[in-house]
């Protein structure tokens, strides 16, 4: 058996885009529009092709999807965790679950996916302003 994806039913494709490729860093790698089930789907892969993510936007619906804790998270290995926060910060995403202890912290997608970020290797040493960071909403 071989994992392939993870679908995401995002409302808005552009701004999932935004967050997964310009900010988190994944790649698209293909897309596919099907204007007789009038829907999109793209997949996107880290740098190494794998794991995918396969967003589905499903054209004209307006409500928002509703979520759940029995989805969980994805969850990505990064290679500076205070690194990868700052730019998403700067980058205008919330940091909900903050990296106090230099290994893992959670935030969301556009559409309230929460998205794990875990240190590659061990954990880098507690520091400032990270470690004195509270939580914010849910993760």
């Amino acid at each position: 058996m071989k994992f392939l994806h993870t679908m995401l039913r995002v409302k808005n494709l552009d701004q999932a885009l935004d967050f997964f490729v310009n900010k988190l860093g994944l790649v698209e790698i293909k897309r596919n529009d099907y204007p007789a089930g009038k829907f999109t789907l793209v997949f996107l892969a880290t740098a190494q092709g794998e794991p995918e993510i396969e967003l589905t936007h499903n054209w004209g619906v307006e409500e928002d999807y509703t979520y759940g804790r029995n989805f969980g998270h994805l969850a990505f290995e990064v290679d500076d965790i205070y690194e990868t926060c700052e730019r998403l910060m700067k980058a205008g995403v919330t940091i909900n679950r903050p990296p106090r202890d230099g290994h893992m912290a959670f935030v969301k997608s556009p559409d309230n996916q929460s998205i794990e970020l875990l240190q590659k290797g061990k954990a880098l040493a507690p520091q400032a302003p990270w470690n004195e960071m509270e939580n914010v909403g849910s993760w």
